[in-house]
């Protein structure tokens, strides 16, 4: 396979609970053949360690301290690393003033789709669903808010590619993104 030639370096993967990152970014990786980073099992990996289950808890569960290690170690690969394709919550965020990172925001317009997904993947309620998606997100956006400062952190204007998995499939998601990094197949 010949190496994709982008002005991009890395491309980040943002968005809230069960929009479809890692869906996206584990194809787009494929595709590109770029390596596949992702955060939030980074984060899964030190929760089971520590016992915390990262569906009843957020990020109020960890110290400032390792939230700040993982931005940090964000920031380093971020503003160093090429040929990466990079899911986190804030990789849109912490990347938007590098401007050989294409950053991608997922949202979901349906928040019963985001709650089924959920229910679906991790096999719960739907009332449990409903709980930890508002608990986890609440929890995230008020850490990160006391350690970054009172921003939106999924504002469009942050990304160079906002997409509503509601109303695009896993197919047509990653077909929109290679697109605008202009890749043409073989």
């Amino acid at each position: 396979m010949v190496a994709f030639k982008s002005k991009y370096r890395i491309v980040t993967v943002s968005g809230k609970i069960a929009v479809g990152t890692s869906t996206l970014a584990r194809n787009l990786s494929s595709v590109l053949d770029w390596q596949y980073v992702n955060i939030g099992a980074l984060q899964r990996k030190f929760d089971e360690t520590h016992g915390i289950n990262q569906n009843m808890q957020g990020a109020s569960s960890r110290s400032d301290r390792h939230e700040k290690s993982m931005e940090d170690m964000t920031a380093k690969m971020l503003g160093h690393e090429k040929n990466i394709v990079y899911e986190a919550w804030l990789s849109g965020f912490m990347g938007r003033e590098i401007h050989d990172i294409f950053r991608v925001l997922l949202v979901c317009s349906s928040d019963d789709v985001r709650v089924d997904r959920v229910v679906n993947r991790d096999n719960l309620s739907i009332d449990e669903a409903k709980k930890w998606i508002k608990q986890r997100e609440k929890e995230n956006i008020s850490k990160w808010k006391k350690l970054y400062g009172d921003f939106d952190f999924w504002d469009p204007k942050y990304f160079n590619l906002v997409i509503d998995t509601y109303n695009s499939g896993p197919m047509e998601t990653v077909g929109k993104v290679l697109d605008r990094l202009g890749f043409k197949h073989k």
